[in-house]
């Protein structure tokens, strides 16, 4: 985890209320959310976060709107009361001295997954597995409070930058602002493919070749993923989270389940052999078992 940065206060930084001013017309013009919905974080200094009000429309924010907190939620500046919600935002930031921005709204096709208490089924789609990776499912509870903070808290590790919050939306966070806004369109135009490939009938899973390349070049890239760290997670199977689920793991039922293939961890540490490519493994298979169905039949 990052060390906790050294700060300069910008409470009164006009070009960072103008930047959340433009990220809620954004949200709002994407029908992330309706009327007063959503709220939007930057941290500013070791003890001060500015924040959208609460009971404004993200798409007409003023700078003049904009108020600050410190980082256990007190009011510090603004005209307009802080959102009940940002103390969602300071558990993260708590968390996750790396994280500097938060986004929370209610993206349409994301929060149906929200809503359905649908995993997001991994393994799919190249950008997904090296931008964003497993989507972890908070538990429900009501919004507002300390209590609805810490829903997020098991799920804040290293690697993670998107939580969808059951049965109410999705928060996104990163290094700057732009970047956790980022995350919210990736996720819902994800989501909004999923459900529309669901359409025309069902999704198709990369192979574990696939899979384990994608990892590769996501290391490349120098971007982290909760499956680097846990040694016996599935690739592609909801599973990087096992302890903040504990009894209460969610398993897909719209979409078909999501393959086993064995943790990339162990695969490095040389436990799991490389998997074979897909054709050629295929192949071994299918000749295999017409072998089997020979030697059967000439047995009888």
């Amino acid at each position: 985890m990052a060390d906790t940065p050294k700060w300069n206060s910008g409470i009164n930084d006009r070009k960072l209320k103008e930047l959340i001013c433009e990220i809620g017309r954004r949200v709002y013009n994407k029908g992330f959310a309706a009327a007063n919905d959503g709220n939007i974080s930057i941290r500013v200094g070791e003890n001060e976060v500015l924040c959208s009000p609460t009971m404004i429309c993200k798409g007409f924010m003023t700078p003049d709107d904009i108020c600050a907190v410190d980082m256990e939620g007190k009011q510090i500046a603004g005209k307009r009361k802080r959102t009940s919600e940002v103390l969602l935002h300071l558990e993260i930031m708590r968390h996750r001295p790396d994280v500097k921005a938060v986004v929370h709204c209610h993206p349409p096709h994301a929060t149906a997954f929200a809503v359905a208490r649908e995993p997001i089924p991994q393994c799919i789609l190249p950008e997904i597995e090296v931008f964003m990776g497993e989507v972890p499912i908070a538990p429900y509870e009501t919004p507002g409070g300390q209590k609805f903070a810490e829903t997020v808290t098991p799920f804040v590790k290293n690697g993670v930058n998107t939580i969808i919050l059951t049965n109410h939306g999705t928060v996104t966070f990163g290094p700057d602002l732009e970047q956790a806004y980022w995350k919210t369109e990736i996720l819902d135009a994800y989501c909004r493919i999923l459900l529309l490939a669901k359409q025309l009938g069902k999704v198709t899973y990369l192979n574990e070749r696939e899979s384990v390349e994608l990892l590769d070049l996501k290391k490349k890239l120098g971007f982290d993923d909760p499956r680097f760290h846990v040694e016996d997670c599935d690739l592609c199977g909801n599973s990087a989270f096992r302890d903040g689920y504990k009894e209460n793991a969610l398993k897909q039922q719209a979409f078909e389940p999501a393959p086993e293939y064995k943790g990339y961890l162990a695969r490095q540490k040389g436990d799991t052999p490389a998997p074979a490519a897909s054709g050629n493994l295929d192949k071994e298979a299918l000749v295999k078992a017409i072998t089997d169905q020979v030697l059967a039949a000439l047995g009888r």
